[in-house]
């Protein structure tokens, strides 16, 4: 059984960084991406970054207002996904999901392509 835990949400005043990490359990090892997702309130779940793990060095992906913010990484070792979250904006407030799959997409960013989900740990950007 999988399970992911999502940690490392906070409120933060804008300019600010944060990390956010989740950690994998369970048959972790044929996961073919890993992302995060986020949701506002009213809003639909948007995908923000992901990266290709199966191997080490997979590509990367961002939405088009992270990019260059924000940055997906994968402790193989841990087993624990990263998402480094710097210059933060008011508008990047949400809780923040962590997703795996197992198998191939052409659509990392897509929230519904994604299997297992954590539970989510909410990040609040204060201007």
């Amino acid at each position: 059984q999988v399970q992911l835990v999502e940690s490392g949400g906070t409120s933060v005043q804008a300019g600010g960084s944060l990390r956010l990490s989740c950690a994998a359990s369970g048959y972790t090892n044929n996961f073919s991406y890993m992302g995060w997702f986020r949701q506002a309130p009213g809003k639909e779940r948007e995908g923000v970054a992901a990266i290709y793990t199966a191997f080490a060095g997979g590509r990367t992906y961002y939405r088009d207002s992270v990019e260059g913010r924000f940055t997906v990484s994968r402790d193989r070792a841990t087993n624990t996904l990263f998402l480094q979250m710097n210059n933060l904006k008011p508008e990047d407030t949400a809780m923040y999901y962590c997703a795996a799959k197992y198998y191939a997409t052409r659509s990392p960013l897509v929230s519904s392509e994604y299997e297992y989900w954590g539970q989510g740990t909410q990040v609040t950007v204060s201007s």
